[in-house]
């Protein structure tokens, strides 16, 4: 397999290193680029985070005396050093925007952990197992750019990853409403127990613009293309209450749900474990399989024991069972940093090079 030439975007924040930790050793991945703020340019990778470095294991030996580069300044020679970037920078949303579009217009396909683009009707916002097929709207994205090579591609905000791999298998049962709570860990504001005290032995009922992604964002995934552009899906129709919980990672979801013909518990236990994606024949490195987990246990998943099942890529259930207002409730988790952000855009940067855009 080819191996092609990686640059993060945002290196020295906490979804930056996880991207750095994941593409240690990652059999199609090098990372050719660190950049950060022009701060950190030309200190070394070890330097920049020296003092607030996350990740569980020691910096990786082939990234430690690498130089830093201004993601900015330099932005232009890094398009021309790499074969791709990853961005996960910490910036205002118009400023992160055109930065990407920056590296798209320099010939730079950009894989984007940001929200910024992922209300752009032609930038894709994909959750590889669930909608591969929107990849096809690179092709009139880089026509309105102007570029062979260059594009913006994104993957979806942390919390929907806990239930929409969930809801996907049931949705020709016909899916039509759904209610969640989501239970956040911190790691997904950039915190840990050290830099955010304040939340040992406390749960704060809100995080900002969390719970209109949660509701919109999966109608943009379960959309179609159509001229030019994805068209939103009508439904189902999902409300949802967001959450943050004293835990370092996994993001647990509670679900309600509806459907337009009963369906037995049995049926949807059946669905989640023998669920295969379109993209398990291409064989990707960080495809978890299976990609669900169902726990029989009534007292599963749980945050510290599933969140790392397949390297945190699996989507773990449990607890379904029949409702007195909506048909089922369950519960979900995901590993919210992987799955849900470095990893979930490895994944999907996997899939951009084994179809060929990349």
């Amino acid at each position: 397999m080819k191996r092609y030439r990686a640059g993060i975007v945002g290196a020295t924040g906490m979804v930056g290193q996880r991207f750095v930790s994941i593409l240690y050793n990652h059999p199609w991945f090098e990372p050719a680029v660190l950049a950060a703020s022009f701060r950190s340019k030309g200190k070394t990778y070890e330097e920049a985070v020296s003092g607030r470095w996350y990740m569980p294991l020691d910096i990786p030996e082939n990234v430690r005396d690498m130089a830093v580069w201004d993601a900015e300044g330099d932005c232009e020679r890094i398009a021309d050093a790499v074969d791709f970037i990853f961005c996960a920078v910490d910036m205002k949303k118009e400023d992160i925007r055109a930065l990407e579009e920056r590296y798209a217009r320099y010939e730079c396909p950009v894989v984007s952990n940001n929200g910024a683009h992922r209300w752009t009707p032609d930038v894709p916002m994909v959750i590889p197992e669930i909608n591969p097929e929107h990849l096809g709207i690179i092709p009139f994205q880089r026509r309105r750019f102007q570029t062979k090579r260059g594009f913006i591609a994104v993957k979806s905000n942390c919390s929907i990853q806990s239930y929409v791999p969930l809801l996907h298998p049931l949705k020709d049962y016909g899916l039509k409403a759904a209610a969640v709570c989501t239970y956040q860990a911190i790691s997904g504001a950039g915190k840990t127990f050290d830099t955010w005290p304040e939340m040992l032995d406390n749960v704060i009922p809100y995080i900002g613009g969390e719970e209109e992604k949660s509701e919109q964002e999966p109608l943009k995934i379960w959309g179609h293309i159509a001229g030019g552009q994805i068209v939103r899906a009508e439904s189902p129709l999902i409300t949802a209450q967001c959450v943050r919980v004293p835990v370092t990672d996994g993001h647990l979801a509670a679900v309600f749900a509806s459907f337009e013909r009963k369906v037995s518990i049995e049926e949807i236990i059946s669905r989640w474990r023998e669920y295969q994606s379109s993209i398990d024949k291409l064989s990707l490195p960080s495809s978890p399989s299976p990609l669900i987990y169902y726990f029989d246990e009534p007292d599963r998943p749980q945050t510290a024991r599933d969140r790392d099942l397949e390297n945190g890529m699996a989507i773990s259930a449990g607890r379904l069972r029949a409702d007195s207002q909506y048909d089922v409730k369950f519960v979900g988790l995901s590993h919210n940093t992987k799955r849900g952000a470095a990893g979930g855009a490895v994944l999907l940067a996997e899939l951009l090079c084994a179809e060929g855009y990349i």
